[in-house]
């Protein structure tokens, strides 16, 4: 199975910059097995059915992204240098794994000044990163950091502006609530509280969990034969309320459908061997064609990079000939792509009869 596989010509026009408003009015096209359907993502409410279950990322982003100063004494006076900070991941012991450019202009042991409020010492580079212990921690933390930070927009929409205040409105689902991710679940930036209102009277039912979604999740694939690609790992975690949710549903013959890949990839970690289960840890499942899908029956998902992960785990839902087919309608019928563009419904033919996925 080679890279190449995965590759489509993309415009780069259709690479959405800002998100639909209102939220729920961005376009939505439904691949109900191999026929095609051109909607808004207020169509839901048609597409679901009473008795199926939205599986929900409620993970909250960060405004990970900092710029700040790193003072120094030289021969020739006070000296000062710019450092651009992205916070990738909390470690065990209290510090930030950090991308730091220009990493050469700071040494272990110097202190970046993000604001009045928030500063940090850079105590160690591993595998070129660094590790920032910050001056503050808990809630003292997490205000200096909405006040100081920005929210870290994929690269694909940082290349063409910086991000601002309205993307800390726009770069969060509704529900968020578990802090953690440096990127957004972005299926799920599409729901209001107008459209959820509406699936609850239809008799959608909803589950909530958590997968704190990385920076890797943007990190492009290296290799050739695309078997051999190792996936970034991220904390997740499936509650015992949301698994047996899940297996209920299933159970009673409705549909389980994701609302994003962080959460598929996440209700597939812990229904590994056949039966949905609680689950908490580190998670680098990789899914791509030839994937045995236990817990999804469906997928809610927007449009994703040519030659990533996540399109190789759409052509596992839908088939490789079927994802070709349904992205070169959404190319050539100018929908908008990545992260604030619009979304799919992914059904499968045999989620009309769905798997049965007992609970442990």
């Amino acid at each position: 199975m080679k890279l190449s596989d995965f590759d489509f010509d993309l415009p780069d026009d259709l690479i959405a910059t800002r998100p639909a408003n209102p939220r729920s009015s961005a376009r939505l096209l439904v691949a109900d097995g191999s026929d095609l359907h051109d909607g808004q993502v207020t169509d839901l409410i048609r597409w679901l059915r009473p008795g199926d279950r939205l599986v929900l990322n409620d993970t909250k982003v960060i405004p990970a992204r900092l710029s700040g100063l790193r003072h120094r004494d030289s021969a020739q006076g006070p000296v000062a240098a710019k450092i651009e900070a992205t916070l990738l991941e909390p470690r065990a012991d209290g510090s930030w794994a950090a991308l730091l450019k220009p990493l050469k202009k700071i040494r272990t042991g110097e202190e970046i000044i993000f604001s009045a409020d928030l500063s940090a010492t850079l105590e160690a580079i591993e595998d070129g990163q660094g590790h920032l212990r910050f001056n503050l921690s808990g809630t003292d933390f997490d205000s200096a950091l909405a006040a100081a930070g920005a929210m870290p927009l994929p690269p694909y929409i940082a290349a063409k502006r910086a991000a601002d205040e309205q993307d800390k409105t726009d770069y969060q689902t509704v529900w968020a609530k578990n802090t953690g991710a440096v990127a957004a679940p972005t299926a799920s930036l599409h729901f209001d509280a107008p459209l959820l209102a509406a699936l609850i009277e239809r008799g959608v039912e909803f589950s909530y969990v958590t997968l704190h979604v990385g920076a890797g999740t943007f990190l492009p694939v290296k290799v050739e034969d695309v078997t051999t690609h190792r996936m970034h790992a991220e904390w997740g975690r499936v509650s015992p309320q949301a698994a047996q949710e899940i297996a209920a549903t299933k159970a009673a013959g409705g549909r389980v459908i994701p609302v994003g890949t962080t959460a598929l990839r996440l209700i597939e970690s812990a229904a590994i061997g056949g039966k949905i289960k609680p689950w908490e840890g580190d998670t680098d499942i990789f899914i791509y064609p030839g994937f045995a899908f236990q817990a999804a029956d469906a997928l809610m998902t927007n449009f994703h990079l040519p030659k990533s992960t996540l399109l190789m785990l759409v052509s596992a839902l839908m088939g490789q000939d079927g994802i070709r087919r349904i992205y070169s309608h959404a190319v050539d019928n100018r929908y908008r792509f990545f992260s604030y563009g619009d979304a799919s419904l992914l059904i499968p033919a045999k989620a009309n009869t769905p798997q049965k996925c007992g609970a442990e």
